[in-house]
């Protein structure tokens, strides 16, 4: 009876994609977050006949054969590169990045690592650096008796002093851009990692080569879409009851195969 395996491996992918589900929706107030979907795939098949085989002497051939599949398994767990919504704070040091691209940093390791989320920090010494304290690869540093920090829409970092008409020129902030964004490995904090399948990080300025632009005082929003996510909840939750009505209706009939005499 493969009816309950089969129904049992529709079970873990329905329970597959409602954790993915819950993880969106718990992520749904989080910066610059991307929503993840769940993608399955049929397992392989068992070719009780092939099609196109020859079932006779007279070399009638068989049209479509009998394939019987063996249930679902897991194929990936993309994440959805989309815009969210640009929200206004009118944080000094708050950038949303406008288009494409992503803002690097470095770890404690040495090793690079990306983040769309533009609240940036500043530590004693007036480096700027993310929520958890990693700074960007810029290295622009503030000066304690800077008055008012301006941020261009090309990532150039102005600082205003009381004593001076002019504004001074800090640095200008980069992004980096890939190949693949869906092919990025996810760290958590909203970082996220190069990997083999997301290519080589491409580093350029704001506005040139694809790249996005920075809007200072706004953060990106997560692209959660919440009645989607529900939606798909639902149908989930509808597809798991189906799958274990299956194990039951199988159970049934193994009874009652059990009680012949």
């Amino acid at each position: 009876m493969r009816a309950l395996s089969i129904a049992a491996t529709g079970m873990n992918a329905q329970q597959m994609r409602v954790e993915v589900i819950s993880n969106n929706l718990a992520n749904m107030n989080t910066t610059a977050y991307n929503a993840r979907r769940a993608e399955f795939a049929d397992l392989h098949y068992q070719q009780l006949a092939r099609p196109g085989t020859i079932a006779s002497a007279t070399g009638t051939v068989v049209p479509t054969g009998i394939q019987m599949g063996l249930g679902v398994r897991p194929a990936s767990v993309t994440m959805e590169p989309q815009q969210g919504t640009i929200a206004q704070t009118n944080g000094e040091l708050d950038v949303a990045i406008q288009g494409r691209g992503y803002l690097e940093v470095t770890l404690p390791s040495g090793v690079s690592a990306y983040t769309r989320d533009g609240a940036m920090k500043r530590t004693g010494e007036g480096l700027l650096v993310t929520s958890d304290g990693h700074p960007f690869v810029d290295d622009i540093t503030i000066p304690d008796d800077a008055r008012s920090v301006s941020i261009s829409p090309e990532g150039e970092v102005y600082a205003y002093f009381i004593d001076r008409v002019e504004p001074e020129l800090l640095g200008q902030m980069t992004l980096v851009g890939f190949t693949n964004e869906k092919g990025l490995e996810a760290l958590g904090s909203n970082l996220y990692a190069e990997t083999g399948a997301s290519g080589a990080p491409v580093q350029g300025f704001a506005g040139e080569d694809g790249l996005g632009l920075f809007r200072q005082g706004y953060l990106e929003d997560s692209s959660v879409d919440a009645v989607r996510e529900i939606t798909d909840l639902i149908e989930a939750q509808r597809g798991y009851e189906m799958n274990a009505k299956v194990i039951t209706a199988a159970d049934q009939m193994l009874g009652a195969t059990a009680q012949i005499r």
